[in-house]
């Protein structure tokens, strides 16, 4: 009997395999750990980055509303440099909107830049220029001086003429050359600015980055785009400050601001100077004298007096120091968009080229006003005639803040130069105004009982 055969030893492959499973099972485990590294600190990469981007887009809201306001816009013009302002700012749907609402549909149009196209003044001169065929862009940060919701509607309506407007700020220079570089503007009607005497003493910075450093930045970028565009911008009456002559002429002395808001509008009268002499910038700066009417300013009397008007509250009403009423040369929004466009059509082309000033440039300024002023009292008494309700009057004498208690234009030169000639009367403007304010706000009111009672005296008119 042949001796059985041993069985194979085994315990080495047995032990072998379990080693290859030991080892995979290490290897697993620190390819895990890897992992697991990476990924949290991924993670935390992009936490930080998010909590970087909604610092910069949310900062805290502890300081006056003003002020808030002013930094918020200040925190957004950082991403606002990296992506021309939302998701698709600066891309090519963004441009082809920006060249349409530029391009003029009339031969010889001009292409315009208005800043603070939605502000009062800005929109109604945007939709007068796009009405008649020139080209208009325009520009606001929609800073919550006054209730944001007013310009959102502005806006709105000019979208509706096809009138696009970038949201941005003057001291945004990337958004500017980004804008130069996509259209060559022909012009420029600057009116973005930070308005209001009495405001200039709560936030007095806002008036300093908007109206000075803001206009120098527009300069800046102006002076070497190709072509260089002639330029009309807004100054204010409120540069003659404490002159007495009357009726305030251009050639009267301005250099007695009553206010920081006038220092401001002052300077930038002599910051237009410096740029027309060294640059060749053709600048015309006019100075509006109180202007009112239809999607006025929510901060301005006769906007704030219909509203408390109406709503039963006492109104305040400035009597001077020395006992005499407090009188303004009132001034309406048609008059003055009729004034922007004769200093837009008069404005001779800018001569400098590549920054550089190639021959002597235009550089004037106007008066735009109504030249009949009247008393604020008169202005109430009109106002409780249309609204069919009597105002609760609170005479003060006026408080030191920045006001001056009287204006009156003469706008001669005006005339002579682009034909300027007001043709509103307060009452009529202020009828105009109020229709606007009760529809716009849906007020049904004594107002409109009052009109449908005038209208009702025959059937065709009250049809």
């Amino acid at each position: 009997m042949s001796p059985m055969a041993s069985p194979p030893d085994t315990s080495k492959t047995l032990k072998l395999e379990r080693y290859n499973s030991y080892l995979r099972k290490v290897n697993s485990t620190k390819l895990i750990n890897a992992s697991s590294k990476l990924l949290f600190r991924a993670t935390l990469l992009v936490a930080l980055v998010l909590v970087f981007i909604f610092t910069l887009n949310y900062p805290p809201l502890s300081s006056e509303n003003g002020s808030s306001g002013n930094h918020l816009h200040t925190h957004r013009n950082f991403l606002s440099s990296a992506f021309y302002g939302g998701s698709d700012q600066g891309g090519a749907a963004w441009e082809k909107q920006v060249r349409h609402s530029s391009t003029p549909r009339r031969l010889n149009g001009m292409s315009v830049l208005v800043t603070g196209a939605a502000g009062f003044v800005g929109s109604h001169c945007s939709m007068a220029l796009k009405k008649r065929g020139d080209g208009v862009l325009g520009l606001d940060n929609f800073n919550n001086y006054y209730d944001p919701s007013l310009k959102r509607a502005r806006q709105s309506l000019l979208l509706k003429h096809q009138i696009f407007i970038v949201e941005g700020d003057l001291n945004d220079a990337a958004l500017l050359s980004k804008l130069f570089d996509v259209v060559p503007f022909t012009h420029i009607l600057h009116l973005a600015a930070q308005a209001g005497v009495r405001y200039a003493m709560q936030n007095p910075q806002s008036y300093i980055n908007s109206n000075i450093a803001g206009f120098v930045n527009l300069l800046e970028v102006a002076k070497t785009a190709d072509p260089q565009p002639a330029i009309v911008w807004a100054s204010s009456s409120s540069v003659y400050g404490l002159n007495t002559e009357n009726p305030f002429s251009e050639l009267h002395r301005t250099d007695q601001p009553a206010s920081l808001y006038a220092a401001t509008k002052k300077a930038g009268e002599e910051i237009a100077h410096t740029y027309n002499h060294i640059y060749g910038l053709s600048l015309t700066g006019l100075r509006f004298f109180t202007v009112y009417g239809p999607w006025g300013r929510p901060d301005m009397a006769y906007f704030f007096f219909t509203k408390d008007i109406l709503q039963g509250k006492q109104i305040d009403i400035y009597k001077t120091h020395d006992a005499k009423e407090v009188a303004r040369d009132f001034t309406y929004i048609d008059d003055i968009v009729k004034g922007c466009l004769g200093a837009l059509d008069t404005a001779e082309k800018s001569t400098g080229s590549g920054g550089k000033k190639k021959g002597p440039a235009q550089l004037r300024i106007y008066n735009l006003g109504n030249t009949s002023p009247v008393p604020v009292g008169k202005l109430v008494s009109v106002l409780e005639n249309l609204l069919n309700t009597k105002a609760k009057k609170h005479i003060i004498t006026m408080p030191r803040n920045g006001d001056v208690p009287f204006t009156h234009a003469n706008v001669s030169l005006a005339l002579k130069d682009f034909g300027y000639k007001p043709t509103t009367d307060l009452p009529t403007g202020l009828r105009k105004f109020v229709k606007w304010y009760v529809g716009y706000y849906g007020i049904q009111s004594r107002v409109r009982k009052e009109s449908e009672k005038n209208n009702n005296h025959s059937p065709e008119e009250s049809a």
